[in-house]
């Protein structure tokens, strides 16, 4: 089929570039959509702070005036900086099963990087490490979570065939919530705390964890520096991610352990799951959508975690153990049977390790891609 390629210049173009995965995916029972208000926030200029860093571009596929895909190029300079890459990435990728629309929307993500002199096309990643990354390449029949990519089965396959390779793969695990804490993690959990004269934060309400915000992000930028293709946050990211996200949160779900001298030691950042919420409200929260947000708060057997994080000077310590004894302790109060432990980096094996005492199946994988590119050619 003739496929024609239409860069987003406009605003209107741009909802029409996010609202597209909602009509390929309209009838999946495993998608979840994203909120359609942050990803206009993360893909505006004017409202993401990481465009002081980085660039980018658009495309929807059509085919006559029928949408059939879309893609993102992203040009991330501090992430090239760091790793000493001269790399694009593609995010936001999605088409139907077409192979001439998905050769056309990797072929113009191509020709820019040789335009911008880069050296090979990386994904799918986003604009930093908080955005959405990795292509699902097992576990097609799971739910999907607020904080992953869901694609189809072909997805994959359309990257082989165009001539794109494994870069990394995150692994995802579904970990059974025990009736009672597990009595080692529990022990070195009461051990470590002792030893290390270590407490567990207690704060009634968001409002409370809030002088500790900038904390949690000064440990993340520290425990996930030589993780894959990440970069320091800025100030202003900072800012922009307590705003966006610190009014959902609920200090029950957010364990966050002290020092001795009331320093932050470590972090852990988990929520009831809102996939069934978000497929029921179609990734809107206005006018009504926040109810079903609401009620996943409200009652709900499984839950989602997000982040981890424990200083570097305590890592090796045992304390990561007070974290998930803590979250054991609020997940049987709450009715919560299952969890999602979200991407893990395969090469991760400490973060994996900490999942020894719980039962739990390896039930997702995702991968990003990557193809070197020449001057006149893949």
């Amino acid at each position: 089929m003739a496929i024609t390629l239409h860069e987003v210049t406009s605003r209107r173009d741009l909802k029409r570039f996010v609202r597209f995965p909602y009509g390929l995916y309209r009838n999946d029972p495993f998608w979840v959509p994203p909120l359609r208000a942050d990803e206009l926030n993360t893909l505006r200029k004017d409202r993401n702070p990481a465009f002081e860093y980085c660039e980018a571009w658009y495309w929807i596929a059509y085919h006559g005036k029928r949408p059939v895909g879309r893609i993102a190029a992203i040009l991330n300079r501090k992430a090239n900086e760091k790793w000493r890459k001269k790399e694009l990435r593609f995010g936001w990728f999605d088409f139907i099963d077409d192979p001439d629309v998905s050769r056309a929307l990797l072929r113009t993500v191509e020709n820019k990087a040789r335009a911008l002199g880069l050296d090979a096309v990386h994904g799918p990643l986003g604009f930093t490490d908080m955005d959405y990354e990795g292509m699902l390449i097992e576990g097609f029949d799971e739910l999907g979570t607020l904080a992953t990519i869901y694609n189809y089965p072909y997805y994959p396959v359309h990257l082989k065939k165009n001539g794109y390779a494994k870069d990394i793969d995150w692994m995802e695990y579904e970990v059974k919530v025990p009736d009672s804490i597990p009595e080692k993690v529990d022990r070195i959990a009461r051990i470590v705390e002792k030893k290390l004269a270590l407490t567990l934060l207690r704060v009634k309400n968001a409002k409370g964890l809030l002088p500790y915000a900038r904390g949690i992000f000064e440990i993340l930028d520290e425990t996930y520096a030589h993780l894959y293709g990440t970069v320091p946050l800025t100030t202003r990211q900072v800012d922009n991610y307590i705003k966006q996200y610190f009014g959902f949160v609920r200090p029950e779900f957010v364990p966050v352990v002290l020092d001795r001298n009331g320093r932050m030691a470590a972090f852990g950042i988990t929520m009831p799951s809102f996939s069934r919420a978000l497929q029921k409200n179609r990734g809107r929260l206005w006018p009504f959508g926040f109810l079903s947000m609401l009620q996943a708060f409200r009652r709900n057997d499984r839950a989602d975690l997000y982040l981890v994080g424990v200083r570097p000077d305590l890592q090796g310590k045992g304390v990561n153990a007070m974290l998930i004894a803590e979250m054991n302790r609020v997940f049987i109060q709450k009715g919560i049977r299952l969890v999602e432990t979200n991407p893990e980096l395969e090469t991760n094996l400490r973060v994996q390790s900490q999942w020894e005492y719980y039962e739990r199946r390896q039930h997702k994988r995702r991968r990003v891609f990557i193809k070197r590119i020449g001057p006149d050619g893949p």
